[in-house]
């Protein structure tokens, strides 16, 4: 039986229908996976299914005593409230049976308000409170304006689930959660005894957690089966099965209109048939509704930078506070290289946006030295979206004062550009405050992209996009010849776009790992194993190095002797490295004043061009100082 059934549903705002004629219903025990582009209507149908709002035409109908509780996409609580208190607003209602129940009126039915109660366990709802707290990890004292945005999101969760619904519907339920949160947050979901419809863009959340994904597409809704990959190798086959069918009908189209352009005979009854069917025909065409094409980002390159982006050398950052120094970041020794891309993960709070600062010079290390490196051109992806006006129009947000942009050393109308984001041209004069979650994050990417800029730093891109963005997005970045940092809780978006990690492992403990998000988990639980197994086997290991010491000893001492000229290359390396770091720092020091691209841009190059040449030598002499040192 149906727990919500919609019929012929129609819901329009001005002009632009987010449902038409949608039929959608929802079964006990479903777990549903709600996607669809950005601005397609989504947040808008789950505010219909939860009776929030109407419909203009259609039906919902909800079984008999259906209990729904909504998670939205950024949870309204009390900043006032503590966490226990703001949790046991989830049961209100029973709140005011007790109340009722407690102060009784001359007319009240005690009888009936007891039965109410009982049918709601509603004499332990303290007790429910607390047992939710427990099982979700919660401090209940704690005040919820001293929360994190992750944090808040847990709340949200516990206010719904301190309800006992039959149906959750949650509003883009992964943003601001770190890794262990969304796994945290997919157990409790496949622990949840009752139907979900989420709406997200985490392609590995809809893949765990889901058994059927509905697309809401051109006002349509259409039910898949399985998770998010079983439902991307079907709509594979429907749009091109729909691509053939639509091609047909403009062919057959294309044959009539020829025919009526040529005359009719208005007596004849088959030609006035005709007639009728390619009335039929336009009108079809006509109301027809195209599928949504993919946005055409292009990142605007800038020159290349120095070999080495920045190198950490045993540093340390730290911030005082009450109760003492807070540690950031302790002993890190890290270096980045031209075009790597480095993925930042921990969880909420650990410090990453400071340790991006740290690289990139924003912040000085409280110990050890941090070296930037030269010719960086930076720009910023700012989660929060701060560096946005919303009084600000489109137009001017991407191009103040000019409709025209550059990009790559083309020229094209902002405009035009705009709707390569997929903005139309008529939204080009809207304000910023006018646009969705996902298209203010749409715009930004814009903005950020039309700047010529060899090292990008992108915090939390992918919060309210679309799959398809998304997709676009990660090729992009993959085809990117700069440097990337990339803060993202999205783990295919960082498997697909990452070389290496840095991993944040405990307060101020960070840990560079090769690879994608995949890779860290493999090497990250195979220390953990080994770790483990050394404890256990300590006397053992310790025993079975010294016998393998033993046996190495001759292996050891013949291993290959030096030549006469590499051992004499051996001894000259580390004062060609001072020579070498010394030409670096007064290049980049004499690159540092603005005055000399003016006064002498040649000279400016060319020491642009010698300082890339002394990074080229010093790497190589690194290396060939470990190689005979190893030797």
């Amino acid at each position: 039986m149906s727990q919500i059934t919609l019929t012929n549903a129609q819901l329009a705002y001005g002009h632009w229908r987010l449902l038409d004629q949608a039929h959608f219903s929802l079964r006990a025990r479903d777990r549903v996976g709600l996607i669809g582009r950005n601005g397609s209507g989504k947040t808008s149908l789950l505010k219909v299914l939860a009776g929030a709002e109407k419909l203009d035409d259609g039906e919902v109908q909800w079984q008999k005593g259906l209990l729904i509780a909504t998670v939205a996409q950024e949870p309204e609580l009390v900043a006032e409230d503590t966490i226990a208190m703001a949790v046991a607003r989830g049961l209100q209602h029973i709140q005011r049976l007790l109340h009722a129940y407690s102060n009784p009126g001359d007319d009240a039915d005690l009888g009936a308000l007891h039965n109410e109660i009982d049918a709601l366990d509603g004499w332990g709802w303290e007790r429910r409170v607390d047992d939710v707290l427990e099982r979700l990890g919660l401090d209940g004292a704690r005040a919820i304006h001293s929360l994190s945005g992750g944090l808040r999101k847990r709340v949200a969760l516990a206010q719904a689930l301190v309800q006992r619904p039959d149906v959750m519907l949650l509003d883009e339920p992964t943003n601001h959660l770190d890794l262990e949160s969304i796994y945290w947050l997919e157990d409790v979901l496949l622990a949840f005894e009752g139907s979900f419809i989420t709406i997200s863009h985490d392609r590995d959340f809809l893949d765990r957690v889901t058994s059927q994904i509905v697309e809401l597409d051109r006002g349509k809704l259409t039910a898949y089966p399985g998770n998010y990959s079983q439902y991307q190798a079907l709509k594979e086959e429907q749009l091109r099965q729909e691509a053939v069918l639509n091609a047909k009908a403009d062919k057959l189209l294309a044959q009539e209109e020829i025919w009526i352009r040529k005359g009719v005979e208005a007596r004849r009854t088959r030609s006035q048939s005709r007639i009728a069917r390619l009335q039929a025909l336009r009108q079809q065409r006509q109301e027809r509704r195209e599928v949504v094409g993919r946005a055409r980002m292009e990142i605007s390159q800038g020159g290349a930078s120095g070999k080495i982006v920045a190198e950490l050398d045993r540093v340390s950052l730290s911030f005082n506070q009450e109760g003492g120094a807070l540690a950031v970041v302790d002993d890190l020794s890290v270096t980045i290289l031209r075009g790597d891309k480095v993925g930042l993960i921990g969880r909420n709070g650990c410090g990453k946006t400071s340790l991006l600062k740290l690289i990139l010079g924003d912040l000085k290390p409280t110990l050890g030295t941090a070296r930037l490196g030269a010719q960086l051109d930076v720009a910023y992806f700012d989660q929060m979206r701060e560096h946005l006006d919303p009084d600000a129009t489109l137009e001017d947000t991407i191009s103040p004062g000019s409709e025209w942009i550059e990009v790559n050393g083309r020229r094209t109308h902002v405009k035009s550009y705009l709707g390569d984001f997929l903005f139309s041209p008529a939204r080009g004069l809207s304000p910023v405050r006018s646009l969705s979650g996902g298209e203010r994050n749409r715009l930004l990417l814009a903005r950020l992209f039309a700047r010529p800029a060899n090292v990008l730093v992108l915090d939390e891109p992918t919060n309210d996009l679309d799959v398809e963005t998304l997709e676009l997005l990660e090729q992009l970045l993959q085809e990117f010849k700069g440097t990337v940092f990339l803060v993202s809780h999205d783990r295919r978006f960082l498997s697909n776009v990452v070389t290496n990690t840095l991993v944040n492992e405990g307060p101020g403990q960070w840990c560079e790992y090769e690879g994608n998000v995949e890779d860290w988990l493999t090497q990250s639980a195979r220390r953990r194993e080994l770790s483990s197994s050394s404890a256990k086997d300590t006397s053992v290991k310790i025993s079975k190095a010294q016998t393998e010491h033993a046996k190495d000893e001759p292996s050891r001492t013949g291993r290959k002797k030096l030549s006469y000229k590499e051992q004499r290359e051996l001894e000259t390396l580390p004062v060609t490295l001072a020579s070498l770091e010394s030409e670096q720092e007064q290049l980049e020091l004499k690159l540092s004043d603005p005055g000399i691209y003016s006064d002498d841009p040649k000279l400016a190059a060319d020491m642009a061009s010698r300082l890339m040449a002394v990074e080229a030598e010093w790497m190589e002499a690194m290396e060939r100082l470990e190689a005979l040192s190893g030797s």
